[in-house]
């Protein structure tokens, strides 16, 4: 018997996990955005012939989201003639041009998740100084938390450049085939045995207990708002950070002496800013770290598939005034590789089963006690070292990065990716519920903390 084909239309049900991120999104934006630096001669035309082709490949880039009268049972649905939309912005300033457009627009203006198709981008370009004939341009693409992650807008953002070259180079005449990939299931459905039905279920129970239990113990404090900012009306902004070739190199050589990991380090660093600049006080603060499980689904999902694939696990952080980072990098370190090995990272996704809302009118008492009582206000998510190329076709890439919406989900998040020789930093936060001066501080203490102790 002939196995049936994968389909390559996206035609399902939001998984909870994706269903809780789009009720987010409606309430306020979502979105996970990607950014790299392009130099050389782009004509707008063979870019837009890569988005096309870009979404040729991926079903859930021809697809928009539906629901029923009532809000509920969204569902995604093929869509045809609505090609991935192109902004062109001419920018003055090459260094903070695209910030301002990520900060400004694409972190608080929603995809068109109805109509579809559920990305869009955005071509930054400014003349490069000095030199009338090469331009320099950034590019941006904006993809719904509900079908990304950063792994997946980095990958999507780099086939869009891949795809553009190969049109380039064969010419009108002769364009390149592009093969639809499979349309995969929802990712609940791909965990493994252990993380479904009832033993799911029983896990699910057990792990919430688990931490409510450590909760009452320790009693862990959380990054708190400055004042409530209604969920509607929540905007998230960007303060770009990185650290440089050199400073890389010694903060990667620090952690291999002190045996632990960059992650350990920043999330102790970010700690540590938050702890200060709230009062100092000594005692355990909760830090949330997604985690991404494509290598734990059956089957494992690869890189290049378009999907949202992380889940956030927690981490007490014993914070001690004037005690140095070390001790608290490598206990964070050593307790995310425990919860890993405990499959807490599954575990959150089958507990969206249970927890998710069903739709935006459905959500005020959930969303109301993650603003309560939530754990997860303060977030870190690093997925490492993303090997990005550092020339495609006629191009010069530089500074690949991915930024993540904040919606109802956090206060303050960072970002990070290794990526053409630096490591990009970027925090999010809410406007008004931490202001912009608060959190630049803890943005420049948590740079300051990882800086001074990486020195040799």
């Amino acid at each position: 018997m002939t196995p049936a084909l994968a389909p390559t239309v996206a035609a399902r049900p939001l998984s909870p996990l994706e269903r809780w991120y789009w009720v987010c999104d409606q309430i306020a934006p979502l979105n996970v955005i990607g950014h790299v630096r392009l130099r050389g001669a782009l004509p707008e035309e063979l870019l837009a012939q890569g988005l096309d082709a870009l979404q040729r490949r991926h079903p859930l880039l021809r697809a928009a989201i539906r629901a029923d009268a009532a809000g509920r049972n969204p569902r995604f649905v093929p869509v045809t003639g609505r090609p991935i939309p192109l902004r062109v912005v001419a920018a003055d300033d090459p260094d903070t041009g695209w910030q301002r457009v990520v900060d400004e627009q694409e972190l608080n203006t929603a995809v068109d998740w109805q109509g579809g198709p559920l990305a869009r981008a955005v071509l930054v370009t400014t003349e490069a100084a000095g030199n009338g004939t090469a331009d320099v341009h950034d590019l941006v693409l904006t993809v719904p938390h509900c079908v990304a992650d950063g792994t997946t807008v980095l990958t999507l953002l780099r086939q869009w450049i891949e795809l553009a070259a190969e049109i380039g180079a064969a010419g009108p005449d002769d364009p390149p085939a592009v093969c639809a990939e499979r349309a995969l299931p929802a990712p609940d459905t791909l965990l493994p045995p252990a993380f479904r039905g009832l033993a799911g279920t029983r896990r699910v129970l057990a792990q919430q207990l688990s931490d409510q239990a450590t909760a009452r113990r320790r009693k862990p404090r959380r990054m708190e708002a400055g004042r409530r900012v209604p969920f509607r009306d929540r905007a998230t902004r960007l303060l770009h950070r990185e650290l440089g070739h050199e400073a890389l190199a010694d903060l990667i050589a620090a952690c291999h002496r002190e045996q632990t990991t960059v992650h350990g380090a920043l999330a102790a660093a970010m700690v540590t800013a938050v702890a200060e600049d709230a009062g100092g006080h000594p005692g355990p603060v909760m830090i949330g770290s997604p985690v991404n499980f494509r290598d734990d689904l059956v089957p494992a999902v690869t890189d290049r598939e378009v999907g949202t694939y992380v889940a956030s696990v927690p981490t007490l952080v014993d914070y001690r005034p004037g005690a140095p980072l070390w001790p608290m990098a490598r206990a964070v370190s050593r307790d995310l590789v425990r919860r890993r090995q405990r499959g807490e990272q599954l575990a959150a996704v089958a507990a969206m089963g249970l927890v998710a809302p069903k739709s935006v009118a459905k959500s005020r008492r959930f969303l109301t006690f993650m603003e309560n009582k939530g754990p997860l206000t303060l977030c870190l998510s690093n997925i490492g070292r993303h090997d990005f190329p550092a020339a495609v076709g006629p191009w010069q890439l530089s500074e690949a990065e991915f930024i993540a919406g904040l919606s109802v989900n956090a206060l303050y998040c960072a970002t990070v990716n290794t990526s053409h020789g630096r490591m990009a930093w970027n925090f999010t936060h809410i406007d008004g519920a931490v202001p912009t001066e608060r959190a630049t501080r803890i943005a420049d203490a948590s740079m300051d903390a990882v800086l001074a102790a990486a020195k040799p």
